[in-house]
C-alpha cells in the first residue's frame, strides 16, 4: 500500500554525528508520517461504516452486504487493537463494554419524561379532539400520528454530536443510567451526523423485534429459565443485565420520536423535527404520518387494526400528537401527562373456541406441560389449534376442562394462551383435570420442583424425554442436522434404533430405508447430513447436549474459555463458576452433568463414532503453545478477557485458578489472592509489560 511516506536515503559527505542526528530525525519523521496514515485510515473506516449504518437503520437502503460490512468492522477492529491510541469512545468497535457493570447510576432528567393518558375507542378520540380545540380556541391545528412501538422509553443524551449518557423513563423525574448497554444497540449512533446542536436529548423506544423475541423465548425455555410475556419485558430486562455482551447478543433496535433538553430550536413542529432527526442518523419510524383532522387521525388508525400483524415489530396501539410546538406550550399538561398528545390502545385480540382435549407433554428434561387441543379458530391474522396451558398451577387456577368454551388471546401479539373459561357455557359432566401422578409416555414417578411450579418425570430413560432430546440436539440451533425431522426420530425411538445421541452416528442407509416413508435417496440424505454434523463446532456440541440451565449462548462462553470439550469435562465447579456469566446454578448443573457415568459413556460413544466438535480456532506452536497461564487484577492497557483472548491466540491455555500446573501468573493492580497462592506455590509472577513482551 502507498503510504504518501518516503523513505529518504542517508545524506553523505557531513559529519558522523551530524549524519546520526540526521538519521534519528528522518526516522522519526517516518514514524509520524505512518501514524498519520494509520490515523487517517482509521477515521475513513469510520465514515464508512457510520455512513452504513446510517443507511441501513435510517433510511432502509443498504448499499452492501452484511459480508462486506463485517469485512470493513473487522479492519477497523484490526487497526485500532494494532494502534491502542488512536481508540475513541464513539468508534463503531467500541459498543461493547467488556466488562460487567456493578450497577444502575440515577440519572435526573434534564426535562421530565411524561406518560400519556389512553383511549380505546374513536369517540374518546373525538373527546380529546374537543379538549384540544378548546384549550387552543380555534381548531387550526393537525395531528402527526405514530405507531406506538410495544418497547422501552429511553432518553439519549448528545452532547456535540457524541452520545454522553442514555436512560431509561423510570419515574419520569429520575430514571437508570443503562448508556452501556444501550450503546450495544447498532440502530442508535454513538456519534451524530451534520451540523448538531451542543445539547441534544432524544427521546425514543427501544424494542426487541418479533423474530428476536421468538428466539430468545425458545434459548430461555430450553435452558428452563422464565419465557418473557412480552416483547416489552423483554426489551427492559436486556436493557437492565449487568453485563452488556449479553444485552448486544439480544438485537435490541430504536426509534426517535421526540426531544428532551435541546440547545438551540430545531424545528417549528414535530413531524418537521422528525425528519430532521434522519438527517442526523438517527432512526425513525418510516409509517409516520400527518393528519389534517380527528377524522383522518381515526382512518389512520383503524387502518392499522390488521396491517400490524405483518409488521416485523409489535405495537400496542397508536400515538397521536398535535403538530406545532408552540400549540403543545398553549395546551401544556396536568400532573402525569401533556395534553397535546393521547394513546388510542388496540384491543387485545381474542377469540372464543372449545378445548377438545388436554394432552400432556414431556420435555427433554422431563417437565410436564398441560397443552390444550383446540377447535381450530383465527386469531390476530393465524389458525390457532392449540394453546400451552403453562403448568399444572396454571391449569388448576383456571379450572380448564375438557368441553370447556375458552377464551384465548396471543401474549405479546406471539403466544397463544387460555385467558379465561366461560364456566356459564360448560356441558354438564365434565370433570376437573387430573394431575398426573406418573409420566404419559413411560409410566415413571413423576415429582414436583422443590420451590418451583414444575413437575417432572424421574425415569431418565424416559422415551418422551428422549424423543425430546433427540430433536434438540438435532436441531438447527445445535448440530444442525438436516433431514433428521421429528417424524424420524419419532421412528428411530420406537424401533430402538436410537437410544441415544452417540446411537444417531451408528446408523446406516439400509435401517433408515427400511423405515417407514423413507426411500433409499430419502436414507442417503440423512447420513451425509449426520456424517456433516460430526465437525459442528464446540459449543454447538455443548449446546446440543441439552444440559439444563445451558443454552447456546452460554455454551459459546464455555468453549471459548476452555477451548475444548476435554477441559470442560474435567472443570471443577469452582472453576466452572470462575467464567464470567457462568453462575453457581449453572456451574452446578455442568459439573453434575459431566460427572454422570451414563452421560459420559455417551460422549465416549459420540467421540468413537468419528464426532470431533470443531474447538475454537487457537494459534498453534505460538510463543505461548502450551503455557498454562493465569489473568488477575486490572490491567492497564487491556481488559482481562482480551488478555486471556491474546494468550489463546499465542497457543497459550487460560486457567481461572492457580495450580501447580499454572507456568505464570499474569498480575495487574490489585491481585488479591491469586498472587499469594502464587508465591506460596512458587509459580512465576508476570507483570503487563513482561507479558505484552512475551507476545
Amino acid at each position: 500500500m502507498d503510504t504518501g511516506c518516503v523513505r529518504m536515503p542517508p545524506t553523505a559527505g557531513v559529519e558522523a554525528n551530524q549524519d546520526w542526528m540526521l538519521a534519528k530525525y528522518r526516522q522519526k519523521a517516518y514514524k509520524m508520517c505512518m501514524a498519520e496514515n494509520v490515523k487517517n485510515t482509521i477515521g475513513r473506516l469510520r465514515t464508512d461504516i457510520r455512513r452504513h449504518d446510517y443507511l441501513y437503520y435510517v433510511l432502509n437502503q443498504p448499499e452492501i452486504s452484511d459480508q462486506q460490512y463485517d469485512k470493513l468492522f473487522a479492519e477497523l477492529k484490526a487497526l485500532e487493537q494494532a494502534n491502542p491510541q488512536f481508540i475513541t469512545p464513539d468508534s463503531p468497535t467500541q459498543r461493547v463494554s467488556e466488562r460487567p457493570i456493578e450497577g444502575f447510576a440515577a440519572v435526573r432528567h434534564a426535562v421530565a419524561m411524561l406518560s400519556m393518558d389512553n383511549t380505546y375507542n374513536a369517540d374518546e378520540l373525538r373527546a380529546f379532539d374537543e379538549r384540544v380545540a378548546k384549550g387552543l380556541g380555534s381548531r387550526n391545528y393537525d395531528y402527526v400520528v405514530e405507531l406506538k412501538i410495544d418497547g422501552l422509553a429511553i432518553s439519549l443524551r448528545y452532547e456535540k454530536g457524541v452520545l454522553i449518557t442514555a436512560a431509561t423513563r423510570g419515574d419520569g423525574k429520575v430514571g437508570d443510567d443503562v448508556t452501556a448497554n444501550v450503546r450495544t444497540i447498532k440502530a442508535i449512533p454513538l456519534r451524530l451526523m451534520g451540523d448538531v446542536p451542543d445539547v441534544l436529548e432524544v427521546r425514543g423506544e427501544v424494542y426487541m423485534p418479533t423474530k428476536s423475541f421468538v428466539q430468545l423465548n425458545k434459548v430461555r425455555i430450553d435452558a428452563e429459565e422464565q419465557a418473557f410475556a412480552n416483547p416489552r419485558n423483554a426489551a427492559a430486562g436486556s436493557l437492565k443485565l449487568l453485563d452488556p455482551k449479553i444485552t448486544a447478543s439480544r438485537n435490541l433496535s430504536f426509534f426517535a420520536y421526540a426531544t428532551g433538553e435541546v440547545s438551540q430550536t430545531l424545528a417549528g413542529n414535530h413531524y418537521q423535527s422528525l425528519q430532521w432527526f434522519k438527517k442526523l442518523g438517527l432512526p425513525v419510524n418510516p409509517d409516520i404520518k400527518e393528519a389534517k383532522d380527528i377524522n383522518e387521525v381515526i382512518d389512520i388508525c383503524n387502518s392499522w387494526g390488521e396491517k400490524r400483524h405483518k409488521l416485523e415489530y409489535q405495537i400496542d396501539g397508536m400515538v397521536i400528537k398535535v403538530n406545532r410546538f408552540d400549540q403543545r406550550d398553549i395546551l401544556g399538561a396536568t400532573g402525569r401527562a401533556p395534553r397535546w398528545c393521547i394513546s388510542y390502545k388496540f384491543a387485545a385480540e381474542q377469540a372464543e373456541t372449545v378445548v377438545e382435549s388436554i394432552d400432556v407433554q414431556v420435555g427433554k428434561s422431563g417437565i410436564l406441560t398441560p397443552v390444550a387441543n383446540l377447535t381450530a379458530v383465527l386469531l390476530a391474522g393465524t389458525t390457532v389449534k392449540r394453546a400451552s396451558l403453562h403448568n399444572f398451577d396454571e391449569l388448576n387456577r383456571l379450572d380448564v376442562r375438557e368441553g370447556d368454551t375458552v377464551v384465548i388471546e396471543k401474549a405479546g401479539e406471539i403466544i397463544p394462551q387460555v385467558i379465561e373459561v366461560k364456566k356459564e357455557a360448560r356441558p354438564a359432566g365434565t370433570i376437573q383435570f387430573k394431575i398426573p401422578s406418573q409420566c404419559p409416555n413411560c409410566g415413571g414417578d413423576v415429582k414436583k420442583d422443590q420451590d418451583g411450579v414444575y413437575i417432572r418425570c424421574l425415569n431418565t430413560n424416559c422415551f418422551g424425554q428422549l424423543k425430546e432430546r433427540l430433536k434438540y440436539f438435532a436441531g438447527r440451533g445445535q448440530m444442525d442436522i438436516e433431514n433428521l425431522g421429528d417424524a424420524l426420530i419419532e421412528q428411530l425411538v420406537e424401533t430402538g434404533l436410537v437410544e441415544n445421541f452417540a446411537d444417531i452416528y451408528k446408523l446406516t442407509k439400509d435401517q433408515l430405508a427400511g423405515l417407514e416413508r423413507m426411500a433409499e435417496k430419502s436414507a442417503a440424505n440423512v447420513i451425509q447430513a449426520i456424517e456433516k454434523s460430526k465437525t459442528r463446532p464446540l459449543w454447538r456440541f455443548i449446546a446440543g447436549l441439552g444440559i439444563r440451565h445451558i443454552g447456546g449462548q452460554s455454551a459459546q462462553i464455555l468453549a471459548e474459555h476452555f477451548g475444548s470439550l476435554e477441559a470442560i469435562m474435567a472443570a471443577e465447579e469452582e472453576e466452572l463458576r470462575a467464567v464470567e456469566q457462568i453462575g453457581p446454578t449453572m456451574a452446578k448443573s455442568i459439573y453434575e452433568y459431566f460427572r454422570d457415568e451414563k452421560k459420559r459413556e455417551v460422549i465416549e460413544g459420540l467421540l468413537a463414532a468419528g464426532v470431533k466438535p470443531a474447538q475454537p480456532k487457537i494459534k498453534r506452536g505460538g510463543k505461548l503453545a502450551g503455557k498454562i497461564i493465569v489473568v488477575t487484577g486490572s490491567l492497564e492497557t487491556m481488559t482481562r478477557q482480551q488478555a486471556e483472548q491474546t494468550i489463546r491466540q499465542a497457543g497459550g491455555k487460560v486457567s481461572s485458578s492457580i495450580s501447580n500446573k499454572t507456568d505464570f501468573l499474569l498480575a495487574g493492580g490489585e491481585p488479591g489472592s491469586k498472587l499469594d497462592k502464587a508465591k506460596k506455590l512458587g509459580v512465576k509472577v508476570i507483570d503487563e509489560k513482561q507479558f505484552l513482551e512475551m507476545v
